[in-house]
């Protein structure tokens, strides 16, 4: 079984991917990119093109709703000879992606959804695919009409999160619809939504599907894909606070190398000073990282004052020398 990293918007970045990669995930997937503001110039946009060596492969993940833009997209993309997919969102509920037309606002017009893959895979040989919902809810299915738009438009594959969009991300997974995808789908199916352990991964499997993608749960655990893997039950306590400290490290090194290259790369876009950028982009991952770690609490009460990269050090350092093996500080 083949294991993704979700697009998760201001998340699955070059350095998380490679995190998640070095733990066991086998295809990791850019932020949403907006063809939109790639059709636009914006210079902002392109940082989410970023790729870091030793990443591995890369799906890139745009949104939008008007096929010229979305060609323009995938031009750009194909260009850039960085990505092994491109994948139209059609199932983020977002207000702001749904106001817009794009992400589930899509559901409604399977039609739409056929000339925005048609218009993608005109300008691309990269394998096309669509991660979608079931429909907007449990009284309007829109499923296998998404799966005609998709197999006529030549996509590649499919990815199903088996939550309705009134669901947004809570509540239960619809495995039946999943399996019936499945079961219909001329090309293979990746199967999203509620899997965070074995026993909900083996959930997932129980539907037929050719690789499960796991979003929310690998941003406290980017080793969930190795664990899933792994035969034998996983243990924590000790295993699980060398592994976070482990991730720590990992990822603030990751940060300190993407920010360098989006400055090389990218001398149109204004980025932070080095401390800056590593502090924003860690604030909502440190929390996660030291969950049920003795101070954990604290530290996750004090995260809006940390406004500082240094003030974050000082504060995650009684956590990290408390889980240090042999006194030895991984900072």
């Amino acid at each position: 079984m083949k294991y993704v990293l979700a697009p998760l918007a201001d998340f699955t970045n070059a350095a998380f991917r490679k995190l998640c990669h070095r733990w066991g995930a086998d295809l990791t997937c850019t932020e949403m990119v907006s063809a939109a503001a790639l059709a636009h110039g914006a210079a902002a946009t392109r940082q989410l093109l970023e790729t870091l060596p030793g990443e591995g492969p890369v799906a890139c993940q745009i949104f939008g709703a008007n096929p010229d833009e979305l060609a323009f997209a995938a031009r750009e993309i194909d260009n850039l000879k960085r990505f092994v997919a491109i994948d139209l969102n059609a199932g983020c509920p977002m207000p702001r992606i749904v106001h817009g037309g794009a992400g589930a606002a899509l559901i409604n017009d399977p039609q739409l959804v056929y000339g925005c893959l048609a218009a993608i895979r005109r300008e691309t040989d990269l394998p096309v695919t669509l991660k979608t919902r079931p429909g907007p809810s449990p009284d309007r299915v829109k499923l296998f009409e998404l799966l005609a738009a998709a197999e006529s438009a030549g996509c590649a594959g499919m990815t199903l999160h088996g939550r309705f969009t009134s669901q947004m991300h809570g509540g239960a997974v619809n495995y039946d619809l999943i399996a019936a995808l499945v079961q219909r789908a001329s090309f293979p199916v990746t199967g999203n939504g509620g899997v965070y352990d074995k026993a909900s991964a083996q959930l997932m499997r129980q539907t037929g599907v050719s690789a499960i993608m796991i979003g929310r749960a690998a941003l406290a655990n980017p080793w969930l894909f190795g664990d899933l893997k792994s035969e034998e039950d996983v243990p924590y306590g000790e295993l699980r606070v060398s592994r976070q400290n482990d991730v720590f490290k990992e990822h603030v090194a990751n940060l300190i190398d993407l920010h360098g290259q989006i400055a090389r790369n990218l001398p149109d876009v204004r980025i932070q000073e080095l401390g800056d950028y590593l502090a924003t982009a860690l604030r909502t991952h440190l929390f996660r990282y030291f969950n049920g770690r003795p101070g954990a609490a604290e530290l996750r009460r004090k995260m809006g004052s940390l406004k500082t990269f240094a003030a974050m050090q000082a504060a995650i350092a009684p956590l990290l020398e408390a889980g240090s093996r042999n006194g030895e500080v991984l900072v």
